[in-house]
């Protein structure tokens, strides 16, 4: 056999069929769950908040009117604005200004005070014509504080006091008389206040209670209130030294009436 007649036995080869690609995978959509419909929640109650405050706007001060300068008043100065005494009011005898005779003499004890020339001199005379006057005594000791009130009742008739413008308040003893010198004295019924006494020492400390008690609360009642209080209670070792000092109670009365003179003529000259 010839070889044109084996090609001719052998088929003729074809080209393979074109491969085609695969057509893309399709996806199945996706489906979400389906939509939800919002409801309106209503908001909660709310209680009303209160706004802050703002402060108010700070105003410029307006300029004030021309006017005179008030004077200082410094310890320097001898000048007081207004009653220099508005805390310490008077009764109407109080401000009465006794006319000492040319022969009285306001002194109480041997010595006189001598003031040089050139300075300026307050004093008080121990005259009461036109005062009213209290008088506080203790009953205890009885025998010897009531003689010592007609001492002074005596003394001061005899100053000049009316009788019609004399109190005479008696208490139970020595440590109450700082609280109805008190009494009187804020009644602004009296020029001055006279407080009789006798406390004896005995054999216990009582008698330094009560004398020291009395002593300071009859000051104190004359700070309070700016009305004179004549310290006039004896403290004595016993009894011959108190009835030997019974005329001490017009020392007493001679000193009230002194000092209500002389703040009379301080109250007239601070207001001078």
């Amino acid at each position: 056999m010839s070889d044109r007649e084996d090609e001719q036995l052998v088929p003729p080869l074809s080209a393979p069929p074109p491969v085609s690609a695969p057509p893309p995978p399709t996806t199945p959509p996706v489906t979400g769950p389906p939509p939800v419909t919002e409801r309106p929640v209503a908001a909660p109650a709310q209680s009303p908040v209160a706004e802050p405050q703002l402060p108010p706007a700070r105003r410029e001060p307006e300029p004030e009117p021309d006017r005179e300068l008030e004077p200082v008043v410094t310890e320097d100065t001898d000048e007081r604005l207004g009653d220099p005494f508005e805390g310490w009011p008077a009764a109407e005898s109080a401000a009465v200004i006794e006319e000492s005779p040319a022969d009285a003499s306001v002194e109480h004890v041997r010595g006189e005070i001598d003031v040089p020339g050139g300075f300026t001199v307050l004093e008080g005379t121990p005259l009461g014509s036109r005062r009213s006057v209290g008088v506080v005594v203790s009953r205890f000791n009885g025998g010897v504080t009531n003689r010592m009130l007609q001492v002074a009742l005596d003394t001061l008739i005899e100053a000049g006091v009316s009788q019609d413008a004399i109190t005479v308040m008696p208490v139970p003893g020595a440590f109450e008389l700082p609280l109805a010198a008190m009494a009187l004295a804020k009644t602004r019924r009296y020029a001055c206040i006279v407080a009789l006494g006798a406390i004896v020492r005995g054999e216990t400390p009582h008698f330094d209670y009560v004398a020291e008690e009395c002593a300071s609360g009859l000051q104190l009642a004359a700070i309070e209130t700016g009305v004179p209080v004549a310290f006039g209670v004896l403290t004595v070792d016993n009894v011959a030294q108190a009835e030997a000092r019974i005329p001490k109670a017009a020392d007493s009365v001679r000193s009230a009436l002194e000092m209500a003179d002389l703040f009379a003529r301080l109250r007239a000259s601070a207001r001078q």
